[in-house]
């Protein structure tokens, strides 16, 4: 099993210099969804994702090497420019339980700035970017101070290693075009602890495709996802679903390398509904979707069906719509948005997206 501590990783503070790192991380859409783990982090079926490209959290870390005698994680945190007392909680949370693998980490004092390019905790992975953009920053700390992460490929799956321990899903943003986590055997090398990438056994048509995200609601869910995966330890369908997406991701994984787009699409659809049908069947029960959320996939299964194109919608834990659709097929499908489904949405709020080349470090 790949492990991370290292007591070694620690700051020599005559030679240490202060600096600031500066990371963009995309969100991602599963596939073939997460929902259930164990342990520390680990699921309880693999998963796939699309990452996406505009929908993305920016983070930047300042850190200083420290002077006075506090101990433990010394943290200043920003979110959208203003200070955010609960998110400064759950990263404080979150830096003090990965001490093991970044010891230098209580030797430093901290400043973290972080903003997304859409709402959060509305349903789009709005952890997964924004704990992928840490996990990012952290190693290049690392790097920086240690010279020890050199390897790109070693450097992205230490990233991937360390993100997952904040938000599962972030591990599979840290890759461009697809990214998989969970260990399953038509996937070679994939990891609970880890995500792969997958971009070079996608058919080219997957390459370009979009994913349009029509904001139903602004809002903050009701029920978060940490919530959620923790009432999958008593629903009463759980095993019969993480079977069923071990069967789907092996054909998912068929669809992708073929180009077989009707296939592909029946089964992102499949997955979206079964995930927010969990939801449902949960003790206590709880629905995420709203009206307008119902009356999207009516329509667009309407337009499936009187035009021919394949245009599929997906959904993440929340009300928002994700349309996916190939390239070839964007300036009807553009058209179809703005008539029928741009109206539907809170204040007209579509961001258009399409599968990302992966994070960008900035600074």
């Amino acid at each position: 099993m790949q492990q991370y501590e290292n007591q070694a990783l620690t700051i020599d503070s005559d030679k240490a210099q202060n600096g600031n790192i500066s990371w963009q991380c995309p969100s991602n859409i599963a596939i073939i969804k997460y929902w259930g783990k164990y342990g520390r982090q680990l699921p309880r079926n693999p998963s796939i994702s699309f990452t996406l490209d505009n929908a993305r959290t920016s983070t930047s870390l300042a850190y200083k090497v420290r002077t006075s005698d506090a101990t433990g994680i010394q943290l200043n945190f920003f979110f959208e420019g203003e200070s955010n007392p609960a998110f400064q909680t759950k990263v404080e949370k979150f830096l003090s339980s990965i001490i093991d693998i970044f010891p230098f980490l209580n030797q430093l004092d901290l400043t973290i700035k972080s903003s997304n390019s859409f709402p959060h905790s509305a349903g789009i992975a709005s952890s997964a970017s924004a704990m992928g953009a840490l996990a990012l920053c952290l190693c290049s700390v690392e790097q920086n101070l240690f010279g020890t992460l050199q390897d790109e490929d070693e450097f992205y799956k230490k990233a991937s290693y360390v993100a997952r321990l904040g938000s599962g899903s972030a591990c599979r943003s840290l890759y461009p075009v697809m990214g998989i986590w969970g260990e399953r055997e038509s996937a070679a090398s994939s990891s609970n602890l880890f995500a792969i990438p997958w971009e070079q056994k996608v058919h080219q048509v997957f390459r370009s495709f979009h994913d349009d995200i029509m904001i139903v609601s602004k809002a903050e869910k009701s029920v978060s996802s940490r919530a959620g995966h923790g009432l999958m330890e008593n629903n009463v369908y759980a095993d019969l679903r993480y079977q069923q997406a071990k069967d789907r991701f092996d054909a998912l994984l068929i669809a992708l390398k073929d180009g077989d787009v009707a296939t592909f699409g029946k089964i992102a659809e499949d997955e979206a509904l079964t995930l927010h049908a969990l939801m449902m069947a949960s003790e206590p029960s709880y629905i995420l979707m709203r009206p307008n959320t119902i009356t999207m996939i009516e329509k667009i299964r309407a337009f499936r069906n009187k035009t021919g194109l394949q245009v599929f919608f997906s959904l993440d834990a929340g009300p928002n719509i994700h349309l996916l659709y190939p390239d070839e097929i964007k300036v009807a499908v553009k058209e179809f948005i703005q008539k029928e489904l741009a109206p539907l949405c809170e204040d007209g709020t579509v961001i258009e997206d399409q599968v990302g080349s992966g994070p960008r470090k900035t600074a």
